[in-house]
């Protein structure tokens, strides 16, 4: 077993989600996915803090991509547009392999903790947004209104893109959602 080769990352990761889906989360223990990947524990520990982090590791990037890619929309846009722009944001790191996010949500919905700790990370990034809504003088309301909606707008495109038999780029799946709210809401 290498403890420096080159690509120990992603084969871990690979590993962890190959080993989650035979076995199940719970029945996975770090040693068999260390294992698996050809490496020591201690290098899984280099890694990832624990067996979660192989499915969230990229939770704080994520959101300080969002964020800043909100506050870079013009002063001039509303709230929604500058959240449609930390949502494009969001798309551009994990819109990149669908295969990848299909199996990491599959092992998350599999496991009540993990759809739990997903759940938080969504209302994190929501409260976020909100919180740099309302730096950009947003109202309250209307910040929180902006940021929740446009979790929610995530959350369906990003199933709508999992589940999509044709090769779509979550971008493109983001905006249109977006653009299917905004004709409910001016229809209603």
């Amino acid at each position: 077993m290498g403890r420096w080769e080159p690509g120990a990352g992603s084969r871990l990761r690979e590993a962890a989600l190959a080993l989650y889906l035979e076995r199940g989360f719970e029945q996975t223990m770090v040693a068999d996915i260390a294992e698996r990947a050809g490496v020591t524990a201690r290098t899984f520990f280099r890694h990832f803090a624990d067996k979660r982090e192989v499915l969230f590791d990229g939770s704080s990037e994520l959101e300080e991509k969002s964020v800043a890619a909100l506050e870079a929309a013009p002063a001039t846009a509303s709230a929604l547009d500058a959240v449609a722009a930390a949502l494009d944001a969001v798309a551009g790191m994990v819109g990149g392999d669908r295969e990848f996010a299909r199996t990491r949500q599959t092992v998350i919905m599999a496991n009540a903790d993990l759809r739990e700790r997903e759940l938080i990370k969504l209302a994190s990034m929501s409260a976020v947004l909100a919180d740099r809504l309302r730096r950009r003088g947003v109202g309250d309301t209307e910040a929180g209104l902006a940021a929740e909606t446009g979790v929610a707008v995530f959350r369906v495109a990003f199933e709508r893109w999992i589940n999509a038999t044709e090769d779509r780029d979550l971008r493109d799946v983001i905006r249109e959602t977006l653009a299917q709210l905004r004709a409910l809401t001016a229809a209603g």
